[in-house]
């Protein structure tokens, strides 16, 4: 989990599905395009949110694809503040925007065949509003940009794929 401090009470995010730095486990890899995965999403779990977070955010991004932007494998935005964990199950008022794949919701990882390791962050954002106003089939590219305008703090927890 990547920080801009180690202190016990820093926005965190946890997994019992995905670790740090660690290889991405099979279940979350795509399951199509001739890879051969469950396609599911990871478990996760957030802490220590700033006092003022009005809403959450879920991004799964990949900075290694072979693309200008790189390749956005997940948006889930307006989850409520009450809320502190993604268990499969989308909360109540989210919403999960279109991706790099085309479609709303979890794409897991395939990245080119023999294009070398790639690098998956899942993050998630502590927001200062309770919705963000875009809608479920706006541009992975755009979602992010408004979600980094709302931005109070961020938890990353990176996991690596590699196609040979």
């Amino acid at each position: 989990m990547s920080n801009a401090l180690d202190k016990a009470d820093v926005f965190t995010v946890l997994s019992p599905t995905i670790k740090n730095n660690a290889v991405m486990p099979n279940a979350l890899v795509y399951s199509g395009y001739g890879c051969t995965g469950e396609n599911k999403a990871p478990e996760l779990n957030w802490i220590n949110a700033p006092l003022n977070t009005k809403s959450f955010a879920i991004v799964c991004h990949d900075p290694d694809a072979p693309r200008e932007n790189g390749w956005y494998h997940w948006l889930m935005i307006n989850i409520p503040k009450n809320v502190n964990s993604y268990k499969n199950k989308l909360p109540q008022d989210a919403l999960e925007t279109v991706t790099d794949f085309g479609s709303a919701g979890y794409g897991g990882a395939c990245p080119p065949k023999g294009h070398g390791i790639h690098h998956y962050n899942f993050t998630v954002y502590a927001l200062d509003v309770e919705k963000l106003s875009s809608a479920k089939d706006t541009k992975p590219k755009e979602v992010h940009n408004e979600i980094l305008k709302h931005a109070l703090a961020k938890s990353t927890i990176t996991v690596t794929y590699e196609r040979k």
